[in-house]
């Protein structure tokens, strides 16, 4: 209520501003009425080009001044490095080209405005000069477009043959996440969403005739990985289009009801190795230092926050998206181990249904 107060009431100041405008040119009599730009005004609308151009660059610098550090920072898994160069190639080049192109048209703006008896020399077509700003995005665009499929290339490995992955499941649905792990065998048993059983503990539809799917483990609490062992995720969907979005790990594939999509990265970061990180220690002790400042003011929801890695959903999947999160624990293998023996496989929590 008291931002749609706010608004109203600055709404209301301008347009007592924009009244108090024409009141204010009703009075000057004596002043040009003419609704064709003369040479005073070119002249101040070329200086105003020149200044708007002053100031996006100054709230570009702000911004990197003031925001900069609010990026994801060290990547925590093996491809990730591979991605940043990639993101940063990119941004680099558009920040280049921005620069040189807005500077040219502020700057074409005030030298070619409008002047009393001066006319625009018009060119029909210059060769050349379309040649020139053909070939040098079509070769940009080309060399990026080529890293970006080799890039991918590298990202979407999938082969479970190679290196001894981890076969792991994230089963969306509105509005949370369920991983389940592939057990000794490795291998996932079939599942159809038409095989949900809530009375039997078949949260996920697995079919129970498959042998493959009795040892699997499924979680609905936590993402635990191993440190240095690929993961291939297998995703499925329950009901909606949702987006398994892991920024840390820069990882993100889309859930597509009907169909398994695929994606597979390797940690290289423990949970507690990325808490002592320089860069997450600041982050932390900033967000934790305004939650401070929240509770001060009577906020009891703003506990003190311990980094987690995270799997969201980067689809607007439903009233609820926001909270379709999971909280991924990246440990030794020895702890990821113990962590599944303490776990019920399927088959067992099928039995304790019965």
């Amino acid at each position: 209520m008291t931002a749609l107060l706010t608004i109203i009431v600055l709404l209301l100041v301008a347009i007592a501003i924009w009244q108090m405008t024409k009141i204010f040119e009703l009075s000057q009599i004596n002043t040009d009425n003419s609704q064709i730009a003369n040479d005073k005004d070119n002249k101040l609308n070329g200086y105003l080009m020149f200044g708007f151009l002053v100031f996006i660059y100054l709230l570009t610098i702000y911004c990197f001044w003031e925001w900069g550090d609010v990026v994801l920072g060290t990547p925590a898994s093996e491809h990730g490095s591979e991605y940043d160069n990639l993101m940063f190639i990119s941004m680099a080049l558009i920040f280049f080209v921005q620069i040189i192109t807005q500077a040219l048209l502020h700057y074409f703006a005030y030298k070619y405005r409008g002047e009393k008896g001066k006319k625009a020399l018009f060119f029909a077509d210059n060769d050349k000069l379309e040649f020139i700003w053909t070939i040098i995005p079509v070769i940009v665009l080309a060399g990026l477009i080529l890293y970006g499929l080799f890039t991918w290339t590298s990202l979407m490995d999938i082969d479970e043959e190679e290196g001894n992955p981890m076969i792991i499941e994230l089963y969306a649905q509105q509005f949370n996440w369920k991983a389940r792990y592939a057990g000794t065998d490795n291998v996932l048993g079939e599942a159809n969403v038409r095989l949900i059983d809530i009375n039997k503990n078949n949260v996920i539809g697995i079919d129970e005739t498959d042998s493959y799917g009795e040892d699997d483990v499924i979680s609905q609490t936590e993402l635990h990985l191993p440190v240095g062992r690929k993961i291939i995720f297998k995703m499925r969907s329950q009901d909606v289009l949702h987006s398994a979005y892991m920024p840390h790990f820069r990882a993100q594939m889309n859930c597509v009801p009907g169909m398994v999509t695929q994606f597979s990265f390797t940690p290289t970061i423990t949970t507690e190795e990325m808490r002592m990180d320089p860069d997450m220690a600041e982050k932390v002790r900033h967000i934790n230092k305004l939650r401070a400042e929240r509770r001060a003011n009577g906020d009891d929801n703003a506990d003190p926050w311990e980094f987690d890695y995270i799997l969201l959903c980067n689809k607007v999947c439903g009233s609820s998206h926001y909270n379709m999160q999971m909280k991924i624990v990246v440990e030794s293998e020895e702890d990821f181990n113990a962590w599944m023996e303490e776990q019920q496989t399927f088959k067992e929590s099928m039995a304790a249904a019965q």
